[in-house]
C-alpha cells in the first residue's frame, strides 16, 4: 500500500516525507505487534532503508543532472527496471527533476507488485484502490499508448491528487478516474462496440455524450462540492453512484453515449469483457511501512490507536480487503491477472484473507510470481505469495499474491 496522508485531511506527492527519525514505539503499538507475531526491531531499521524513486521513461539521459540537483548518486536497484535508490534522508520535492515530473518517489516493493501484473500493450487494466497515485502513474506508464487504465478512490480529495499526478507526468491520456466505493464498482473497460456519437458536441445537458475533458466544472459540480465542503464529507456516500472526475482525450470516451459507458456490469459480463490486469493494494493498518508509522509522532500517537489500533476498525478492514479483493476478482476478465496486496505485515490481513477468498472463488487459481526469483523477498505463509520486509529486502513491508482466473 502506498503511504497515507502527511497530515490528517492533506495529501503529499511521493517524494515530501519527511526526514527519518528514531523511532519510539508506544506500548499499545508494541502490543499489536507482539498479537501479531511482529518483531518491534523492524522499526529501529528506519534509518538504513533506501528511499527509492522512479525514472520517468525517457530521462535516463539525465541521470548526471538529476544526481546534481540532489546531491547524491542514484543507485540503480538491480532487480526492477527504472528504479533508483537513494540515501533516506534525501528529500526529492524541492528539486527541478521532480517538479518537473522526471521522477517520483515509490517504494521498491510497491514497484514489484506491479511489475508482477505482468501488463501487456493493449491491456484494459483497473487500479482498484488507486490513491494517491504512484503504482497508476507506474501502471500508465507501462500501457504506453496502448489499452486503457481505470483508477478508482472512495476519496475524492485523494484521487483529486491522482489526477494532478497524471497530468504532471503527462500520464493521463488513457486513463479514467472515478470517484467510488471499491466493494461496489461495477463499470467495465469501453466497449469498442458502443455507439459513438461522431461530432456530438457531450454537453451534459442536451444529450449525454463525452466531449473531451476539461477541468471547467458545471454550475451543478460546484453546487455539490460546496456541500460536501460544509458537511466535511471527504469520503463517498456507499449509495453513491460512481463519480467520473477525469478522463483522458485516448481513453475510449470521447463520443460515447454516458448512460452505455457508465451502466454497470451485470450477470457475468465481465468473464467475456471485464479487466485484463487488476490490482487490489488494499487499505490496511499500514505497520509494514516504517515511513508512515513515523507519521504518527507528529499526529500524534492516539490517533494510532484510532486509525490503526482499534480492535472495531480492524475487523472491518478485515472484511473491506475481503470485499475489494472478491469484487476486483468479479471485475477480472477471464483468463486475466490479479495482484493482491498491503503494507501489513500481519497474518490476518493477508494469508487469512487469501484462503478466506480461495475457500469462496472456485475459479480464482492462485500463481507463482515468476519474477520474483530474482527479488528480495521471501515467501510467504501461503505457498506462491510473498512478503518484502525491511531486513530482507531494504524495503517497506509488503505483501503480493496473484491470482488468475480461470474458466468457469
Amino acid at each position: 500500500m502506498e503511504e497515507m496522508d502527511r497530515a490528517q485531511g492533506s495529501v503529499p506527492e511521493p517524494g515530501e516525507e519527511q526526514q527519518d527519525a528514531p523511532l519510539p514505539l508506544p506500548p499499545a503499538f508494541l502490543e499489536f505487534l507482539c498479537e501479531n507475531g511482529l518483531d518491534p526491531a523492524l522499526y529501529s531499521t528506519a534509518a538504513t532503508i533506501p528511499r527509492y524513486i522512479r525514472l520517468k521513461p525517457g530521462m535516463e539521459s539525465q541521470i548526471a543532472e538529476i544526481e546534481g540537483e540532489l546531491k547524491c548518486v542514484l543507485e540503480k536497484v538491480s532487480w526492477l527496471p527504472g528504479f533508483y535508490a537513494i540515501p533516506p534522508e534525501v528529500l526529492i520535492a524541492g528539486s527541478k527533476a521532480y517538479q518537473q515530473g522526471k521522477i517520483y518517489g515509490i517504494d521498491a516493493a510497491s514497484g514489484a507488485a506491479i511489475l508482477a501484473l505482468d501488463v501487456r500493450p493493449g491491456d484494459h487494466v483497473l487500479d482498484l484502490c488507486a490513491a494517491p497515485g504512484a503504482k497508476l502513474c507506474m501502471l500508465a506508464d507501462m500501457l504506453g499508448s496502448t489499452g486503457s487504465l481505470t483508477g478508482v478512490d472512495v476519496a475524492k480529495h485523494r484521487l483529486s491528487a491522482c489526477r494532478t499526478m497524471l497530468q504532471k507526468y503527462s500520464l493521463g491520456d488513457r486513463t479514467r478516474l472515478f470517484v467510488a466505493d471499491g466493494t461496489l464498482f461495477s463499470i467495465l473497460p469501453v466497449n469498442s462496440n458502443l455507439r459513438r456519437m461522431e461530432g456530438s458536441i457531450g454537453l451534459e445537458e442536451n444529450g449525454g455524450t463525452f466531449s473531451e475533458w476539461t477541468s471547467r466544472r458545471s454550475w451543478k459540480d460546484r453546487q455539490k462540492a460546496k456541500k460536501l465542503n460544509a458537511t466535511g464529507s471527504q469520503h463517498l456516500l456507499a449509495s453513491s453512484e460512481p463519480e467520473l472526475i477525469y478522463y483522458g482525450k485516448h481513453s475510449g470516451l470521447v463520443g460515447l453515449c454516458k448512460a452505455d459507458v457508465l451502466c454497470p456490469a451485470v450477470d457475468d459480463e465481465a468473464c467475456t469483457s471485464g479487466y485484463d490486469k487488476v490490482l487490489v493494494d488494499a487499505e490496511c493498518t499500514h505497520d509494514g511501512s516504517i515511513k508512515h508509522i513515523q507519521k504518527f509522532e507528529f499526529w500524534g500517537w492516539k490517533t494510532l490507536d484510532r486509525r490503526v489500533l482499534d480492535a472495531e476498525r480492524t475487523d472491518n478492514l478485515l472484511q473491506l480487503q475481503l470485499h475489494l479483493l472478491t469484487n476486483g476478482f468479479r471485475l477480472l476478465k477471464t483468463g486475466g491477472s490479479l495482484v493482491y496486496s498491503t503494507c501489513s505485515m500481519t497474518i490476518a490481513q493477508n494469508e487469512n484473507v487469501v484462503q478466506q477468498f480461495l475457500s469462496t472463488q472456485p475459479s480464482a487459481d492462485l500463481q507463482k510470481i515468476d519474477l520474483s526469483d530474482s527479488w528480495p523477498c521471501r515467501s510467504g505463509g501461503i505457498p506462491k505469495t510473498l512478503r518484502f520486509d525491511p531486513v530482507t529486502s531494504q524495503t517497506s513491508g509488503l505483501f503480493v499474491a496473484k491470482f488468475s482466473k480461470l474458466p468457469t
